[in-house]
Parts: C-alpha cells; sequence; structure tokens
C-alpha cells in the first residue's frame, strides 16, 4: 500500500456517447481529482501497481471508461473491479446516459462523430451498439444519472453534490420535482404520482407562480389532500430510507411528479427534504422542469 494512510478513492464514469461523460470529469477535476479520459479497462490495474513500490498515490482519481476500448476488454471489467477492491482501493462507477432520441438530438446539434459510426453503421445503430457493449459497466455501476432532461448546469450541481470528496461515504439522498409530461426520471428509485391533488394551476393568480412561492404554499397548505399525501409520503420514506442506509446505498433519488412540474410536486419536494434533515445525511432538492427553465 502506499506510505499515505489515506483511502485511494476511484471513481470510473462511464456511460453512453453524447451522455456528458466529459462534462463529469471536468467538475471531478475542478473538485481536486486527479482525472485521465478514455483509459483503457485494461489498464485500470497497472494504474495502481504503484502500491507494490510504496509509491504515494493521488488520493481521488477520477477516470473516463468508454467504448473506445479493445474489443473485449470492458467484457473483464467488473473482474478488474473486484480485484481493485480486494487491494483496499475505494470503487464508485458512475454511468451516465440519456435516451436515445436526446443523443440523436445532441449528437445533431454539435455535429460530432460518434465513436462507432462508420459508412455502413449510421447513427441510431451506432447508439444501439454501444449500449450492448458497455452492457458490463452498466450492470456493476453504482449509480446512473440519466441526463435527458438535464442542462450542463443541473448535471455539473449534481456531480459536485453528489460525488464531491466530501460526501464520501455519505448517503446522498435527492428529492426531485418533474413533470410527467416531459417523462418521468430513469435514474429514480421510487416515483410518486401527485396529480390527484388540487392543482394551483386553475388559479389565475398562482398559475405564473411556482411551489417556492408564498401564494402556492399557502394554497397547497390549505387543502386537506395535501396534508394526507404528505403524511403518507412521509411515514413510508421514514420507514424505508434507513432501510437504505443500513445497506451501504451511496445515493437515493425520490421523484415526485406533477403534470407540469411547477407546483404541486415542488412543493411536496421542499417539504419532504425539510423533514428528512433530522437523519443527519447529505439531502439534496433539484426541480428539474424549473431549473429548464
Amino acid at each position: 500500500m502506499p506510505s499515505s494512510t489515506a483511502p485511494i478513492r476511484l471513481v470510473v464514469i462511464s456511460g453512453r456517447s453524447g451522455s456528458g461523460k466529459s462534462t463529469a470529469l471536468h467538475v471531478m477535476e475542478d473538485l481536486g481529482f486527479t482525472c485521465m479520459d478514455n483509459l483503457p479497462a485494461g489498464m485500470l490495474s497497472g494504474l495502481f501497481e504503484q502500491q507494490d513500490l510504496d509509491v504515494a498515490l493521488p488520493t481521488r482519481i477520477a477516470v473516463g471508461v468508454d467504448v473506445r476500448n479493445l474489443a473485449g476488454s470492458l467484457e473483464r471489467f467488473p473482474t478488474i473491479l473486484d480485484q481493485l477492491r480486494s487491494r483496499g482501493v475505494q470503487c464508485e462507477v458512475i454511468f451516465l446516459d440519456a435516451s436515445a432520441r436526446t443523443l440523436i438530438r445532441r449528437f445533431s446539434e454539435t455535429r460530432r462523430r460518434h465513436p462507432l459510426s462508420s459508412d455502413s453503421v449510421d447513427l441510431k445503430k451506432a447508439i444501439s451498439l454501444e449500449t450492448r457493449i458497455l452492457e458490463p459497466i452498466m450492470e456493476v455501476a453504482d449509480r446512473r444519472i440519466d441526463t435527458s432532461n438535464m442542462t450542463l448546469h443541473q448535471l455539473r450541481d449534481l456531480i459536485t453534490k453528489q460525488i464531491a470528496p466530501d460526501s464520501a461515504g455519505l448517503t446522498a439522498v435527492l428529492f426531485q420535482s418533474f413533470a410527467f409530461k416531459k417523462g418521468v426520471p430513469e435514474d429514480a428509485d421510487f416515483v410518486f404520482d401527485v396529480r390527484c391533488l388540487p392543482n394551483p394551476h386553475w388559479v389565475p393568480e398562482l398559475r405564473p407562480l411556482t411551489g417556492n412561492d408564498t401564494g402556492v404554499i399557502e394554497f397547497m397548505e390549505s387543502q386537506i389532500e395535501v396534508a394526507a399525501m404528505l403524511a403518507d409520503l412521509n411515514g413510508f420514506l421514514a420507514r424505508w430510507i434507513p432501510a437504505f442506509l443500513a445497506s451501504n446505498r451511496s445515493y437515493l433519488t425520490i421523484a415526485i411528479g406533477c403534470t407540469g412540474g411547477q407546483h404541486r410536486s415542488v412543493y411536496l419536494c421542499n417539504q419532504l427534504s425539510r423533514q428528512f434533515r433530522y437523519l443527519g445525511i447529505n439531502i439534496q432538492v433539484q426541480h428539474r422542469e424549473l431549473a429548464a427553465g
């Protein structure tokens, strides 16, 4: 082991091309990680061979591993990961992804070439092929992040808050509001539908406001159904969040959706996040549609 007693933390950033891996690695670098992009999976073990020479290594390392690997090398990724962990390296695998439709749009907007596309393989087929090749990494990922509806700012913020050095070993619980009409977050662990609650949208003076505003808050607090829903969600989550903590889960996303992601879901996420701060864990709130503008 290296002369330093500090444990080595390795964060592997992977995912489909166009999902935001480069952005994530840039954030990790800003957070003080030593970063390497496009590292062949087979070289991960060699990266830590200096431990046997008692050479001090960086204690925070982030590595980008993607489809630009030698044929068959990604199939060995789970075994390589187990070997590193057996040597005392704290490993986390973050897999970024987005819907095929979103990836096609991003490639079209940037006019970038997909690494697997060619004269005989169009973009749609390349994305499908990449999905199959990356399955060994996807299956062992500690966290999958769907960036389909994220701005670059949202992704940077999520990486900073949930994978920052000072959050290592601390479960991060994210309460995320969203609009069902724009799709359910694919990386959510729990999804709750609150579209049955009274909707401030139908009150003209509240329509342009959000669940962060006093008028909407007062409206929601005056509704018996809202209080009942909040009590039920609080009871369910109070029972099961500690169970996730006990299982050493690093990330937990609780998504709450309404029609437009502006009033009801925002209000409930804010309320629940305040109620669970007593657990002493890393509680975060993200309002997907509000951030998207």
